[in-house]
């Protein structure tokens, strides 16, 4: 079943990439002559994705500007961006998860034959994209997978209660975005549901029983940019893209 929509979460400032990121969201960082959401989007609508929904915050007005050169594209305003974690921006487009959609981190820079194959993906109602290496760190968003069911989710998992991370990237079917939502709503109505990451509802549905899968994109090609060590990482990955474009429009 084909995807026509997404919603990226583009609210955060980066402070980990401080001073890049000091009057300039991370989302418009520059790579290769474009920006980082400019990349996103080039991916998702080359993938059919048609209604694209960026949640901005910091300087959102920067990012209204480069959402108005695009058809299909809107940008909602999280007001609250600066004292709420993800789990806020998720709560404030949750009017927009109305049916089967992506859901994209902003600072994950993804390639065409990936978001090609979380697409075409036959998956149930909430399918989280992973990917596998040897070792993990504290800042990775580690899974643990029986087959390609999810049972958890969150980087304070132990060793050897994960075989897979989470690359920040998910896909909803068939009812899932209904079921993420009600959990997120329950979640904002604690007393720390603002310092929640959103993947904590999905840890919360698995671990209750819900049916979550997850997707392997391994082999396929992927950034994080949350350190200054992964724009350079980014860079040469985004140039070698601009590289094989031209090539091939050559």
């Amino acid at each position: 079943m084909s995807i026509s929509k997404a919603v990226i979460l583009s609210a955060g400032k980066g402070s980990r990439l401080l001073p890049l990121t000091a009057e300039l969201p991370k989302c418009l960082i520059d790579l290769a002559g474009k920006s980082l959401l400019e990349w996103q989007l080039d991916v998702l609508q080359g993938a059919g994705i048609t209604d694209i929904v960026v949640v901005t915050g910091f300087r959102d007005h920067l990012v209204d500007a480069i959402a108005a050169k695009r058809r299909g594209v809107r940008t909602l305003f999280n007001p609250f961006y600066h004292v709420a974690d993800n789990l806020g921006s998720v709560w404030m487009a949750r009017e927009e998860f109305d049916g089967d959609l992506l859901l994209l981190n902003g600072d994950t820079l993804v390639s065409d034959a990936l978001v090609a194959r979380v697409v075409a993906a036959e998956t149930g109602p909430i399918a989280v994209t992973v990917d596998e290496k040897e070792s993990y760190d504290s800042d990775d968003m580690k899974v643990l997978r029986d087959g390609d069911r999810l049972r958890r989710i969150g980087k304070a998992l132990e060793p050897g209660e994960y075989n897979a991370e989470s690359i920040g990237l998910l896909a909803f079917r068939n009812g899932g975005a209904a079921a993420f939502i009600r959990q997120v709503e329950a979640m904002m109505r604690t007393p720390d549901g603002t310092r929640r990451w959103y993947l904590r509802a999905i840890d919360e549905l698995a671990r209750a029983g819900a049916d979550v899968r997850t997707v392997s994109i391994h082999g396929e090609e992927w950034q994080e940019v949350d350190f200054p060590e992964d724009v350079v990482k980014a860079t040469a990955l985004t140039e070698r893209w601009a590289a094989a474009a031209k090539a091939a429009a050559a």
